[in-house]
């Protein structure tokens, strides 16, 4: 399926005068200069001169506006409304970001002929394979409302999993990030004071003190060139985990054996994993044609790469899973409630059994982290001001003890 260019493709400035007669000038995007002739006369600006500047940059859209788009559209269609009108009232919709251009795009190539989920297809960005195929079966069956809906329930129960991992590592990275910030401005700003004065006692210095001060001299001196090369770093790790496959293959091994870590991906990727693959067997898909879609279903390169010999393993006659079991990256717990519901036909009512199993995991287990989270960074940060406040201390102390 080829992905064509998108409609909304012009930036155009224009001058105009609103209902009062006053000059406006501005700048639009379009597919032509009628579109944008049309779109601003809908603002109530006439166009008295309009000039084609070039290409826009492609259109882009975040993944909640995605989600609320399919909520919307499922509304209107069990409205009862056309699917054209439903995507022309939508992109007509003022709305931040990209999704009205991509969603008017798709409007066009529908009233073309072409078949929505061809149209969705148009921009891989926005609307991923799976998504595509799912809608691709609604349109067959009839039954484009009902997996519309079910599509926005999936992406929204995903984002609230988003949002809640991000907030249980949000916290505790934030205070990391304050208390060694706070241990850097003691370095740099209050042990060279404290240096001064310990100069002057002409007496040796206990060992924690020495350290302190040999590491102010060092964090004052090389601080510029670390964040520097940190930052450098950072670039250049995610430029080569996006661009390489092996790259990406052998972070996620690393991640994947990380003590906390562990039990809490493998439980997201098995809770991603069932619910695609169960969603597209209850919408009617054939299993052998379900995992043309799973390829990056979970986020996790060793689970996505898994997923593509599965797929091999059933054109050669496998059963599930025995393919699973022998790929090596599922459970046992959730690889034997799949063979048996194999042999009892209700394999898609089981994977969306264990989707919902592996989010009640996920969920119990990111409270668990956010739990264990706060007394370690309070232990963490009482260390580093801590050690910090008493090693420059020490010498003061022993000094009094003399006198």
């Amino acid at each position: 399926m080829g992905v064509s260019r998108l409609s909304f493709d012009t930036r155009f400035g224009w001058r105009g005068v609103d209902a009062n007669g006053a000059d406006k000038r501005g700048r639009t995007i379009a597919a032509d200069s009628t579109s944008a002739r049309a779109a601003l006369k809908r603002d109530g600006v006439t166009v008295l001169e309009i000039t084609a500047l070039g290409s826009a940059p492609p259109p882009k859209a975040r993944a909640t506006d995605v989600t609320l788009f399919t909520r919307q559209l499922a509304g209107l269609l069990r409205a009862g409304l056309p699917l054209a009108p439903c995507l022309e009232l939508i992109a007509d919709t003022p709305s931040r970001g990209g999704l009205p251009r991509i969603v008017g795009s798709v409007a066009r190539d529908i009233t073309q002929g072409v078949t929505f989920s061809e149209a969705l297809a148009r921009h891989p960005a926005c609307f991923n394979a799976l998504y595509c195929q799912l809608v691709a079966v609604g349109e067959l069956a009839g039954a484009l409302p009902a997996v519309l809906a079910r599509l926005a329930e999936d992406r929204e129960r995903a984002g609230a999993q988003r949002a809640k991992l991000r907030a249980a590592l949000t916290y505790p990275v934030a205070v990391l990030l304050l208390s060694l910030a706070i241990t850097a401005g003691l370095l740099i700003g209050v042990v060279p004071t404290f240096k001064t004065i310990f100069d002057g006692f002409g007496a040796k210095l206990p060992a924690p003190t020495l350290f302190v001060i040999a590491l102010s001299d060092g964090v004052a001196r090389w601080s510029g060139p670390f964040a520097l090369l940190c930052m450098v770093a950072g670039i250049a790790l995610k430029r080569l985990l996006t661009r390489v496959p092996a790259a990406r293959s052998a972070f996620d091994r690393a991640v994947l054996k990380l003590p906390l870590a562990r039990s809490l991906l493998r439980a997201l990727a098995v809770a991603r994993w069932s619910r695609a693959l169960g969603t597209l067997l209850a919408a009617g898909t054939p299993l052998s044609g379900a995992f043309d879609s799973l390829s990056s279903a979970t986020g996790i390169r060793i689970f996505d790469t898994a997923t593509v010999e599965i797929a091999r393993c059933l054109r050669s006659g496998e059963r599930l899973a025995a393919a699973m079991r022998a790929v090596g990256c599922f459970p046992p717990d959730v690889v034997q409630p799949i063979a048996v519901a194999e042999e009892s036909g209700s394999l898609d009512a089981m994977l969306l059994d264990l989707a919902t199993l592996g989010d009640r995991q996920v969920d119990e287990q990111t409270s668990a982290f956010a739990s264990l989270c706060e007394p370690v960074v309070i232990v963490v940060l009482g260390a580093l001001v801590g050690g910090l406040v008493v090693a420059m201390y020490l010498p003061i102390v022993q000094l009094g003890n003399v006198v």
